[in-house]
């Protein structure tokens, strides 16, 4: 944990859920709620490139903060403004934001001899010193939120940042990704270890920097068929959960697999030390939840899931969004619930349909 003396907590309700505590409600937050859908992010984005905000402490800090001080008293956590493609960027490969397309990155990996362009392997490299920017991000971050509720650190898969080093940005296939891997696995697994010791390092120096709780989002999980997900992505997040563990074992971790399937799931919640499983929209936590509560209760573990309301939902009108909150939060009975949407906010959603998702979880997911 932090040795750094930070302001007490006011709201730790998300942290009781985490260690398997029995709450008054579900806590809620959500993925990207600090991000393009706010006038007040869109404003300092308009005068900021994105990855300058990532790299300024103070404008990190600023927009991590806006939908807390927005949502005053609905949000339960924050979650430090950055992108899990700043472990790309601190291995030495350049990332652009670009408008309108997203992530780009002009010279990607096209063969196992790139592989030795990286700079991790440098002699004088240091993950810590390369990602700086987001400790001190984080603690200035701790300090400014006065304790109003816990602050999330996170980190992307190795798999997931693999296939956007190969395929240079966003892909409907990840056909280069997943030609490299059938290809030259040997080169795969190179890579593969080699962002999983860094990712190990950068979310160490999270929680010495103020981190509460961390996330990984393997966001490209599902593009896996099982199988090939147990040989090239779980085994590297079990590890992370793993070596993270056991220096901060008080610091809870959570996984998102996104469009994994409910095996890989059930592996999560049994074999590894994750706190908690966040599901995409189309999973039926009834279903997960009927499948594994039982052999979680026979290993002595809380089943704690994170998810699930479709990012789509928040378009609808507002006496639907209750209706379909509603629905969600009691679909989550039977575990310990954290409740999120089943992916990240998106740019065109209302802020007030978002306030009125918050307000429907403090209504319906009260015990």
């Amino acid at each position: 944990m932090s040795n750094i003396e930070f302001p007490p907590l006011k709201n730790d309700l998300i942290l009781r859920v985490l260690k398997g505590e029995k709450v008054e409600r579900a806590p809620v937050w959500c993925m990207r709620q600090a991000g393009r859908y706010l006038p007040e992010f869109r404003k300092i984005r308009a005068e900021q490139d994105f990855f300058k905000v990532c790299r300024t402490p103070e404008l990190a800090a600023e927009v991590t903060i806006q939908p807390i001080r927005r949502y005053a008293g609905l949000l339960d956590a924050s979650i430090i403004f950055s992108d899990i493609l700043v472990i790309p960027q601190a291995m030495g490969m350049e990332v652009l934001m670009v408008p309108g397309k997203g992530p780009h990155f002009p010279d990607p990996i096209v063969t196992p001899a790139d592989i030795d362009k990286l700079t991790d392997s440098d002699p004088d490299y240091s993950a810590d010193q390369e990602l700086k920017y987001v400790y001190d991000a984080l603690t200035l971050t701790r300090n400014l939120l006065d304790g109003a509720v816990p602050l999330f650190g996170f980190a992307g898969s190795p798999w997931t940042l693999m296939a956007y080093m190969i395929e240079g940005g966003g892909s409907k296939t990840l056909a280069k990704a997943k030609t490299f891997l059938w290809r030259h696995p040997k080169a795969s697994h190179e890579l593969l270890t080699r962002i999983t010791n860094v990712a190990i390092t950068y979310l160490k120096g999270q929680i010495r920097a103020g981190a509460q709780m961390l996330q990984l989002f393997d966001s490209w999980a599902g593009e896996l068929s099982p199988a090939d997900y147990l040989v090239f992505s779980y085994p590297y997040l079990k590890r992370i959960a793993e070596e993270v563990n056991l220096a901060y074992p008080s610091i809870p971790l959570l996984v998102f697999p996104k469009g994994v399937h409910q095996s890989i799931i059930e592996l999560y919640a049994t074999d590894t030390k994750y706190s908690a499983i966040s599901l995409d929209w189309t999973t039926d936590p009834r279903l997960v939840i009927s499948s594994i509560s039982e052999k979680m209760e026979r290993i002595g573990k809380p089943l704690i899931l994170q998810g699930n309301l479709d990012p789509t939902l928040l378009f609808a009108d507002v006496d639907v969004i209750d209706k379909r909150t509603e629905d969600m939060c009691h679909s989550f009975s039977g575990a310990n619930h954290i409740a999120n949407l089943g992916h990240g906010m998106m740019p065109d959603h209302d802020p007030e349909h978002l306030k009125a998702f918050l307000q429907a979880v403090h209504k319906h997911s009260r015990k």
